[in-house]
């Protein structure tokens, strides 16, 4: 008996060191912890087949394949404003394709260097995309399994579709999800304070730029531009009304997944920072109700999208043990 309560409380020990995240020495605090791998990891991995993806409002989806003749697919989705080719996508898909697995890294409306052609663009809640890319991944009829990734709103888009109550495709086993703002309310809040202004207007320059593309071949009211100071503004001006939602406040209480995970029935692991430079209170285990196949892996530190590590990032190893080996 007193071997197997040793035992027991070794395990426990182990379980509990394996959640805790200590950055290099040097990271001295969250913006750095966010910046450093966003602007300075390099990812060398093979050159993937790329596949356009028709939607049934007649537009399209382009998704990165990383083939192996797999029997298992990992589907990553990216954050705000990311893309299939940026580091953190890279470096997850490369973590998983060591290990046999297929890869997909999927680019949402606009985000894959082609401007769609619809007046939709993509937001946190945009969960029909998602089954788009997995209706036509099990249409393909190779894969018995199927696991997913999503980074910050991908999180969150992946956290709602798992939530919504639709009926999921079998081959689906798991998730992992990290920096997820599952408060949407909030977070913008949080990313509008003053000590985060240089993420928002990143973000706004490009979302506005993304407008006037838009604007030569669609009717869009480019006049708005003007009064889009914050990030709350430009989903008051254009992400709400262009997808069917009254105000902000409106598409952020329907989109926000944080209503959800107590519906959630597919294990998930959620990967949140509690320096975590955009997220709220509101975006960790004690502020919300959610179900027994929710799990949570809260770190002090990390910021977001962050968790560098020697060589795979500390996101990559806790996803691949949760998927893989848990």
């Amino acid at each position: 008996m007193k071997k197997f309560v040793n035992f027991i409380r070794i395990k426990t020990k182990l379980k509990e060191k394996d959640q805790n995240y200590s950055p290099p020495f040097w990271m001295l605090g969250t913006h750095i912890e966010t910046v450093y791998p966003a602007l300075f990891r390099k990812v060398s991995f093979k050159e993937p087949k790329t596949e356009r993806i028709d939607t049934s409002d007649n537009d399209f989806l382009d998704a990165d394949f990383y083939y192996q003749n797999s029997k298992a697919l990992v589907i990553i989705s990216h954050g705000l404003e990311g893309n299939s080719r940026r580091p953190y996508v890279k470096g997850m898909a490369k973590a998983f394709f060591k290990k046999g697995l297929d890869v997909c890294c999927w680019n949402y409306r606009g985000c894959s260097g082609e401007m769609n052609k619809t007046l939709l663009f993509y937001h946190s809640g945009a969960t029909y995309d998602l089954q788009t890319i997995i209706d036509y991944v099990v249409a393909k009829n190779i894969y018995d399994t199927l696991y997913l990734i999503g980074f910050s709103l991908g999180g969150n888009l992946t956290l709602k579709y798992l939530g919504e109550g639709r009926k999921l495709p079998i081959q689906l086993k798991r998730a992992v999800v990290i920096s997820v703002p599952v408060d949407l309310a909030g977070s913008s809040e949080v990313i509008s304070q003053i000590h985060n202004k240089i993420y928002e207007w990143k973000f706004l320059n490009t979302l506005k730029k993304k407008i006037l593309e838009k604007s030569q071949s669609l009717p869009m009211e480019t006049w708005k531009l003007k009064d889009v100071i914050t990030l709350r503004d430009f989903d008051n001006a254009y992400t709400a009304p262009i997808h069917g939602f009254l105000d902000a406040n409106d598409y952020y209480k329907k989109s926000s997944s944080r209503f959800l995970l107590k519906n959630i029935d597919t294990p998930v692991l959620i990967i949140n920072a509690k320096n975590d430079t955009f997220l709220s209170s509101e975006c960790f285990p004690e502020n919300n109700t959610y179900s027994d196949k929710v799990n949570w892996c809260v770190t002090e530190r990390g910021g977001h999208v962050g968790f560098t590590g020697q060589s795979d990032y500390f996101s990559e190893e806790k996803a691949l043990e949760f998927i893989l080996y848990s």
